[in-house]
């Protein structure tokens, strides 16, 4: 199966696997260059725009590597399947120092998932189950 991708600049780059079983692909920054200060969040372009296929859903992942050496972490991550626009990523500094961006920085990763496309329904009642509405740390035993 393919993925359409446009490139909205002519030097953008399409999103690539790190080997062939990787299961996301890696979103390049199209920003030449964008510095991430400790604390702080910004939207990062990539120039490209993609056809996620009807029935599936695009989410948008940290990549672990900047992750663990940098702290940063992905925001807002689900591209739906009728989205033309351009591919932005929110990033958020949990590190300690700045972090600097550059044109060509992979700097998350798209993973493309069927999506069940349940229609909401009024229910009076909603079936029973071990857990019931036990939430947070109600598992631990």
């Amino acid at each position: 199966m393919n993925l359409p991708v446009k490139r909205l600049h002519p030097d953008a780059q399409l999103p690539t696997r790190g080997t062939p079983e990787s299961a996301g692909l890696d979103l390049y920054a199209y920003e030449r260059i964008a510095t991430i200060s400790p604390g702080k969040r910004l939207l990062i372009k990539t120039g490209v725009s993609v056809a996620i296929p009807d029935g599936h859903v695009g989410l948008i992942w940290p990549r672990s590597g900047i992750a663990v050496k940098h702290g940063l972490d992905v925001l807002a991550g689900v591209i739906d399947a009728d989205y033309r626009g351009e591919i932005r990523v929110a990033l958020i500094n949990h590190g300690n120092e700045a972090v600097r961006i550059c044109r060509g920085s992979r700097v998350a990763q798209l993973l493309i998932k069927p999506v069940a496309m349940l229609t909401p329904v009024d229910a009076e009642e909603l079936p029973d189950t071990e857990r019931g509405a036990g939430g947070f740390g109600s598992t631990e035993k």
